[in-house]
């Protein structure tokens, strides 16, 4: 995604930044009781990778993701809208804590909470 000024990507700070969001991001969601089971069986370090890859390229950097799509990603996992929307609080916060301006934080949450379709994987009864 671009703005009239650059791409998200390059207004967060490029590699650095999204290194270090998604550091933090993950230890929030480790930290959270409700997120953490989904990662028990999944190596680390390489879905961290893929998050990173994933965001660089959402945000307008080089297009370096190479993983599955979303739906094919989390349809193994019993995600829910509540789920979605803890992730997307961690991601808010994640990114304020590491002083994202808010309207970039808003721009950045506009890439993502598109993908809510895809990522939710339990509709309510």
């Amino acid at each position: 995604m671009s703005t009239t000024t650059g791409t998200i990507f390059d207004l967060i700070g490029g590699d650095a930044a999204v290194d270090a969001a998604v550091e933090v991001l993950y230890r929030r969601i480790l930290g959270d009781p409700e997120l953490a089971p989904f990662f028990e069986k999944v190596p680390m370090g390489r879905q961290k990778v893929q998050m990173r890859a994933f965001l660089i390229t959402a945000l307008g950097g080089p297009d370096c993701y190479r993983g599955r799509d979303m739906a094919r990603a989390h349809q193994r996992h019993a995600i829910t809208d509540h789920h979605f929307d803890l992730v997307a609080g961690h991601l808010i916060a994640t990114l304020g804590e590491l002083g994202v301006p808010e309207e970039l934080q808003a721009q950045i949450v506009a890439v993502v909470a598109p993908l809510r379709s895809d990522v939710v994987q339990v509709q309510p009864a």
